[in-house]
């Protein structure tokens, strides 16, 4: 029996610097395409969490950051809420902060229950989430492209998906210095969005930094 249910996890503030507008932005275009694979036989569950490393060390912010994160998750109706303590930017949380910062999330999740603004019908918000989708799914041609002929579905084989990690169609800055993978990527937070950007740093489309990859190959 093949898998039914599927829990999907939507990290906010990841990159930390994102506006809430991109950040949502971010959330719903992860949505559109992850649950495009739902039907009857398999359901996607919404999961939703806080950002680490948003947090800020002093006590009193950290605490601020967790109730603002959870009231934009709530702006997807998740099923499920992972409440990451408020504390952990300066330590592991001990019983009592986990008891905290749940009780400080569900009062956020009481208030919203009784009703919200919908912040996704944001047309500012709607344009990046297609933006998004979009650039991903060039990606995902190219991923295509990149095992044609090798693989049955190159967007499932192993091999296929560790080249485009080596050659940097999946990259990410933070894999600079990875002996498996390109880290060459650079990225830059333009008016509140994340953005691959060229040496100059300006806005490289994905269609412009994957024909850049393939000219290399």
């Amino acid at each position: 029996m093949g898998v039914r249910d599927y829990i999907t996890t939507y990290m906010f503030e990841t990159p930390p610097h994102l506006s809430n507008r991109m950040d949502l932005a971010k959330a719903l275009a992860q949505i559109e395409l992850a649950e495009s694979f739902a039907n009857e036989n398999f359901r996607i569950i919404r999961q939703t969490r806080t950002g680490l490393m948003s947090y800020p060390v002093d006590p009193d912010y950290a605490r601020a950051q967790l109730a603002a994160s959870v009231y934009l998750q709530m702006a997807l109706r998740p099923s499920i809420v992972h409440v990451v303590g408020y504390c952990e930017a300066d330590h592991a949380a001990t019983a009592g902060e986990v008891i905290e910062s749940c009780k400080m999330a569900t009062k956020v999740i009481q208030n919203c229950l009784y009703g919200m603004p919908d912040m996704t019908k944001d047309p500012a918000v709607q344009r990046r989430k297609d933006e998004l989708v979009e650039e991903a799914m060039v990606i995902v041609e190219a991923i295509q492209q990149l095992g044609g002929g090798r693989a049955g579905d190159p967007l499932t084989d192993a091999d296929v998906l560790v080249r485009a990690v080596e050659i940097g169609l999946l990259d990410a800055p933070q894999l600079k210095g990875n002996p498996y993978a390109c880290g060459k990527v650079r990225t830059k937070i333009i008016n509140g969005a994340n953005y691959a950007v060229d040496e100059e740093g300006n806005i490289l489309s994905e269609k412009e930094r994957v024909k850049q990859l393939f000219a290399e190959l």
